[in-house]
């Protein structure tokens, strides 16, 4: 028998019972819809993460300080104090693979301008912090290398910090405001970031230079951290290990002596991060196949049933020259296109789902060629598979028994 004239025979059949086809092929539908939304939402979310710490500095190396006192417990921290300026020194003049650098120490207190005040963040820093970490003056400009030197009381604010402490419509370059009682001169205002991964404000704080950080509020030469940027994404691993070769020079430490500082590169969190949603949309991918298979076994049990029902149907087939072949292929097109044609809806209804869910979330839509070829190959196989019992013994039947069916 041709395909044309199976394909023919099969959608008349199913055309007989459209609301038992419909819920049959409902399992099919829900699984590769959930598959693939599933699919979608944890490639968005690895998009996001990638978007986001790139956001950061894709080439970002962050050096904090760390106890390694001899047996005892190694302390991660503000509290140690291991960073100084003769580190910064050492990485501009000996490091290869280091483009940017610089010292970072922070102080958390109160931003206040006339009535109004704000808890925040102000961190001191050179000029090469805004191009660390992907930072620009929106109006007015940066503290410069004059003003580091003269330990000079100006800054940069953050988005939500003039929100917070100018009335609307207030121009804060130029005005003056407090930080924890020391006067700072407002220079310029940084564009807006908005939230990061992490759920952080990256607008909620304050840049002044370093020396005047350390010398007016925290009253400290160490520094909390180091930020740097190496020269590209794919020198971040060299870059690291060179850090952690001149920072041991600097700090003198003996072969046999750990590190009293940790260093963490940008593209080390992204593959922790990556790895971390790669695992969970595995996962729930399984959890949502196993609808799949419920569908499945939901098809070999109604063509079980139309085998059943058209038992007279196949006696009167096969005694007009039907061969049991021809019955087997033509039960097995049934469920192959119950399956396909659910396989092809929950495609649409995934994607949509998927692709909806993504724009809520504000994540930037992802469309997997693989999750849909996979989910789509899925459900034919699951076709073939549970609907060639059913076929097989409706091509089995006696015609002469099956004629006498009641």
């Amino acid at each position: 028998m041709k395909i044309y004239n199976l394909v023919l025979l099969a959608l008349r059949a199913l055309q007989r019972n459209k609301l038992r086809a419909f819920l049959t092929m409902l399992g099919i539908i829900i699984g590769v819809a959930s598959v693939i939304t599933i699919g979608a939402i944890g490639d968005g979310s690895t998009a996001s993460i990638h978007s986001s710490l790139s956001g950061l500095g894709s080439n970002l190396i962050t050096i904090l300080p760390n106890s390694n006192v001899p047996g005892g417990a190694r302390l991660q921290g503000s509290n140690v104090e291991t960073l100084t300026y003769k580190d910064i020194t050492a990485i501009k003049q000996r490091a290869v693979y280091v483009a940017f650098v610089s010292p970072s120490s922070q102080a958390t207190g109160q931003a206040i301008n006339g009535s109004l005040n704000w808890p925040t963040t102000i961190n001191g820093v050179n000029a090469d912090f805004l191009t660390i970490r992907n930072l620009s003056v929106q109006d007015g400009i940066s503290f410069s290398e004059r003003d580091i030197r003269t330990y000079a009381k100006v800054c940069l604010l953050g988005k939500t910090v003039v929100k917070n402490i100018f009335p609307k419509g207030v121009n804060p370059v130029g005005k003056v405001i407090r930080f924890n009682k020391i006067p700072f001169q407002v220079i310029g205002v940084l564009a807006p970031k908005g939230q990061n991964t992490f759920g952080q404000d990256e607008d909620d704080i304050i840049l002044a230079p370093y020396t005047t950080v350390q010398k007016r509020i925290i009253s400290s030469i160490y520094f909390g951290s180091i930020y740097a940027s190496a020269r590209s994404e794919a020198l971040s691993d060299q870059a690291s290990k060179e850090l952690s070769g001149i920072l041991r020079i600097s700090h003198r430490l003996h072969d046999n002596v750990d590190d009293d500082f940790v260093i963490r590169t940008q593209e080390e969190l992204m593959r922790t991060l990556t790895t971390i949603t790669t695992l969970l949309t595995y996962l729930l991918t399984g959890i949502a196949g196993i609808s799949l298979l419920i569908g499945g076994i939901g098809i070999m049990n109604i063509m079980y049933v139309s085998v059943v029902e058209r038992t007279k149907e196949i006696g009167l087939r096969m005694s007009i020259g039907a061969r049991g072949i021809d019955i087997l292929n033509q039960f097995l097109t049934e469920a192959i296109i119950i399956s396909v044609a659910g396989g092809l809806i929950g495609i649409v209804l995934g994607e949509a789902l998927g692709f909806l869910i993504l724009h809520l979330l504000s994540w930037e839509p992802v469309f997997n060629k693989t999750s849909v070829i996979v989910s789509f190959s899925f459900c034919t196989i699951i076709g073939v598979f549970f609907g060639y019992y059913p076929a097989s013994k409706a091509s089995k039947l006696d015609p002469i028994e099956a004629l006498r069916y009641e």
